[in-house]
This record gives C-alpha cells, structure tokens and sequence, in this order.
C-alpha cells in the first residue's frame, strides 16, 4: 500500500512538472524569420548571413520567408499579428522601425506596441553611386553634371520610404538639386536598373552594392558615413567632399511580435549575440561593409526612437507622405 501510495504521489508530481519540461524546451521546432524586402537586397543577405550561426545556437532551423511590399508594412503587419510563441521574427529596420510612423497617417500596426526588440545587428553605410556613363568621378563633377540636367535627375531606391529613400532625399535638401524619384521593389532590382543605365543614380547600401562597385558597373561617388568605410577605404565620405551635416545609414534590427514570453526574447537575443561575435559572421561583414551594432533589447528600442524623432523631420521637411 505504501508502494502505490508513493508511487501515486510521484505520478501526480510528474503530471505538474510536464508544462514546465515543455516551457523549458524552447525552441522545439523551425523558426520563421520574415524579411519584408525580396531576396537579393541588403536585408535579405544579413538575414541569410546571421540565421546560420543563430540556428545552431538555437538548435533549431530558422526559415528565411521574403514578404516584400509597401515599404516593409506587409511583412511588418504579418510578423505584427503573427503568434507571439518566440517562432516569428522579423527584421525590423530604418523603414518600420523609424520612418513608416512619420510615412503613413495610419498603420495596421504600432512600432511600439506591437514589437518587442530582440536586438540590433547591422548598419549599412550608404554609397552615391552612378552608372559609367555619368561623367563623374567624385562629388565636386557629379553636381556639375546634376545641375546641367534640365529635367532634373531620377534615382532609384528600394522603395519609397526606404532608407535609401530618405538618404536621397536628405541629400537633395542639402545640395539643392532638382530630383525625381523612381521607387522599386527592393535593393536588387533598383541596383539592376541603375547598371542597366534606365536610371542614372542612386544611393546604395554596402551590402547590395559591393559586388557592383568592386566590379566597375558602378561608380562610386561618396560615402554617406562620418568617416570611411573600411572595405571601400580610398573612397572620400561625402563630408570630405564638402556636403557638410549629411549622414545616412540603413540598419536593421530583430524584433518579434510584442506579446512573445521574455523568455523567448532572452534566448533569441543571446543567439543573436553570439552570431555577432563569430569570426565567420565578422568576415561576411567586413567583406560587405557592414558595421555590427549589437545590442540588447532595450538599447535597440532607445536607438529606434532617437532614429524615428531624427527621420520624421527629414520626412515632414521634404513633405513625403505615403498614403
């Protein structure tokens, strides 16, 4: 009897502690990591770059999902009303974190409520850059050639609303140049289009554009970056040149949907943390131009807030609204 009484008492014992083994056990399955740019852009390689190391610290896989559009707001309100179980992230960049809130008078979702940072990972130094047929070398001869455009100049970006977007723009107000944007969907094609020479300029992230520049298809003009950036290190910044006041990075960060147990976003953010630290993620970045800004979740959400008062300025300067 005393054998069945224990033997009872150790069944019931087990029964309480199961909830606790399954709550230990995170992560159990795929993680869903949502891009909101197509493949090929600078989103997508530092995604596809830090998802490897992270998944073997998380002993998981994780599951690159591209959902492009609307300067990022369909893969923002997907991961937004994704189920906050720690197995949806999403990048959360310069777009959704910082301008999309001063871009659109109403969003399907708030940057600030229905997120929780994970942490940072990236910025981007922006590059000016022409196609070869632009003669010019260095900012001085590209405003010449600018200013002598009667129609003004088109450049591409990734999107409207997109950092790059917002860089151009910001570069207009201060050289005074007349310029008309031709927006994409994405890095990739708006770099393509530029090469192809359909539109003559644009200001690219150093992970989309690297290949591009090291092969000659195109000129590197400046950097957007208060000092030079070490791949592209006899590239003068576009302050050396003289355009005084004007910095723009594109950055990403990783973000999950606000009600994800803290849990979660520990383990998320240790992952991340570690992916940062490896030598083959430092490499890749290196090699691309990129600067790692780790951080933990509440420095992200401190930068992404001093981002978006500094963005909403440009954004109601230049009078940009998106819907």
């Amino acid at each position: 009897m005393k054998n069945t009484h224990a033997l009872r008492r150790w069944m019931s014992a087990a029964t309480l502690a199961l909830p606790l083994v399954a709550a230990a056990a995170y992560p159990d399955k795929p993680i869903e990591w949502v891009v909101p740019y197509p493949a090929g852009g600078g989103s997508d390689v530092v995604a596809r770059i830090l998802s490897l190391p992270m998944s073997k610290t998380l002993g998981q896989p994780i599951i690159i999902n591209n959902k492009p559009g609307a300067a990022t707001n369909i893969g923002a309100d997907y991961a937004a009303k994704a189920k906050p179980d720690g197995y949806v992230m999403l990048t959360g960049d310069t777009a959704t974190m910082a301008a999309n809130p001063a871009l659109y008078s109403k969003l399907s979702y708030n940057v600030e409520k229905d997120f929780a940072p994970v942490g940072l990972m990236a910025r981007f130094p922006m590059i000016l850059v022409v196609n070869p047929s632009v003669p010019a070398k260095n900012l001085t001869e590209f405003l010449a050639w600018a200013k002598k455009q009667p129609n003004g100049v088109n450049y591409a970006t990734p999107g409207a609303g997109s950092p790059h977007h917002l860089a151009t723009e910001l570069f207009r107000e201060l050289s005074g140049l007349k310029m008309v944007h031709v927006g994409y969907r994405g890095a990739a094609p708006a770099v393509q289009d530029v090469i192809g020479g359909q539109v003559p300029m644009m200001f690219v992230d150093t992970a989309s554009g690297y290949q591009h520049i090291q092969s000659g298809r195109l000129i590197p003009i400046g950097v957007a970056s208060p000092k030079r950036v070490a791949t592209f290190n006899t590239l003068p910044t576009l302050a050396e040149q003289g355009l005084k006041g004007f910095e723009a990075y594109a950055w990403q960060g990783l973000v999950v949907p606000a009600a994800t147990p803290p849990e979660a976003v520990a383990t998320l953010s240790r992952a991340l943390l570690a992916a940062l630290e490896t030598t083959e993620v430092k490499a890749r970045f290196q090699t691309l131009g990129l600067e790692a800004i780790a951080s933990t979740p509440a420095q992200m959400a401190a930068y992404a807030k001093t981002e978006r008062e500094k963005w909403a300025k440009v954004i109601r300067a230049s009078n940009i609204r998106l819907d």
